[in-house]
Parts: structure tokens; sequence; C-alpha cells
């Protein structure tokens, strides 16, 4: 691959899910999903719609990205087994990023991002990383738990960048634990000020844009793999395991 290659990211770990089209750090062409429709209906269709936003063909591609969890189950499926294809029939290899990644990086610069996604029942996918201009780092693993544990998880920090779908549907429960512990909470208002506060963060347009960068980054440091090695990032069993387990 030979200087910035092509690269089609899907991320179908979210309700609305999107894809991307990049090469370097110009993002040609996207497309986010529809929150009311499955990425089964859709997925193939979105993807051929930014390919021809973008003039290309599928057999321009150089490689694959795709959000591998946690998130969705069916999504998730749905969107790794769709690039697998694709990568298969091509003969391009793929880039897997956790979807808790991007959308940390989706924060900007920020020496603490509380990243989090709706895991159904009420609770949350949570992790927290480090980002800053050229580095998403983990500071944990990623958990499944609930929007009070993981408030009491990270209560010792007063600063915090929290980004993605669980913290805006969680705003207010976050604005009146920060306010009952003596925290600043404050929401983005564009100016990205971060100054100590428990700061909420709007969630991010198109993910997929995020996947690309971070994949960007991965084949740069020749973190490439085949499609046969992509694992979808679950946390928690799904509730068709649970059902079984406790019927058992």
């Amino acid at each position: 691959m030979p200087g910035e290659p092509l690269i089609l990211s899907v991320e179908t770990a979210t309700l609305a899910g999107a894809v991307a089209m990049s090469k370097g750090e110009l993002i040609i062409a996207s497309l986010a999903g529809d929150k009311s429709t499955s990425h089964s209906n859709t997925l193939l269709r979105e993807i051929n719609t930014v390919l021809n936003r973008a003039g290309r063909t599928l057999a321009e591609l150089d490689l694959f990205a795709v959000a591998t969890g946690p998130g969705s189950f069916t999504g998730l499926r749905i969107g790794i087994a769709t690039v697998k294809g694709l990568s298969f029939t091509l003969g391009r290899p793929c880039i897997a990023i956790p979807t808790l990644e991007a959308i940390a990086h989706s924060a900007g610069v920020c020496e603490r991002v509380v990243a989090s996604l709706p895991a159904g029942r009420g609770e949350v996918f949570v992790q927290m990383f480090s980002v800053s201009a050229d580095a998403v780092i983990p500071l944990d693993d990623p958990v499944h738990i609930s929007p009070t544990a993981m408030l009491e998880k990270y209560a010792a920090f007063n600063d915090i960048c929290f980004a993605g779908d669980g913290a805006v549907v969680h705003r207010d429960k976050i604005k009146k634990w920060a306010e009952h512990n003596g925290r600043t909470f404050t929401e983005d208002d564009g100016s990205r000020d971060r100054s100590e506060a428990w700061r909420l963060l709007p969630s991010p347009a198109n993910l997929a844009e995020n996947v690309a960068m971070l994949a960007r980054r991965k084949v740069q440091s020749n973190e490439v793999q085949d499609a046969k090695d992509l694992r979808a990032i679950y946390v928690r069993p799904s509730d068709a395991e649970l059902k079984t387990s406790s019927s058992g």
C-alpha cells in the first residue's frame, strides 16, 4: 500500500451507525445512518451511497476498518460480517477499532475522557482514556455497569470529559452527581475549554469518521490484520445468552 491507503470505515455498534471513506486525514465521503432502521436493511446501501459520493468503487479500496464494540450485539455482528465478506472477496486487509476508543477520539484532546454507550436495561458500557493530539490511551478496561456505578468509579477525578450516547442519555444524573459532590458541571459550548470540571460533550455526528482516523494511525504503526482475525468486543453476554444461563 504505497502512500496513504483508501479506507472504508464501518460503525454499526450504535443504533444509527455510520460509514466513511478516507484517505490520510481527509474524509472523502461519509454518511450517518438512521436510528429507526436495522443495519441489516441499510448497511450495504449506505456503503454504496458513500462509494457513489466519493466517485470510487469497491475495487479501489485498500483496506476496511470496523468498530468492534462494545455496542449493539446485532449491529456488531452485521458490521463485522459485512467487512469480513468484503475483505475476503477483494483480498484486502482490515483494522479493528474498539467503539469506546473511537468515542474517546471524538472528544478531542483531554487528559481524562470517560467514553460510554447505552448497554440496555438502563446500564452503560464505559471506559476511561487519555486523549492527546496523536494518541488515545486506555486508562482502564471496558466494563458494563450502571450509570451510578460509573459515577462512583470516577468520582475521585475533578476533571473529566464525558463523551458518547451513554453520557448524553444520563446527562441529568451526571449533572446532579457532580453538583452533589462539589464538582463543576459544564456542557461543551464549542470552546473546548479543558479547565477542571465534569464536562459533557455532544455525541459525535458520525463515529465512522473517528474510526477512520484511528485506523490511519494503526496503518502507520503496522497494526493491520486479516479479516479472519476480526473479533467483536462484547464486554457482557447477550440477552439470549443470559436467558439461557438463567434457565439452566
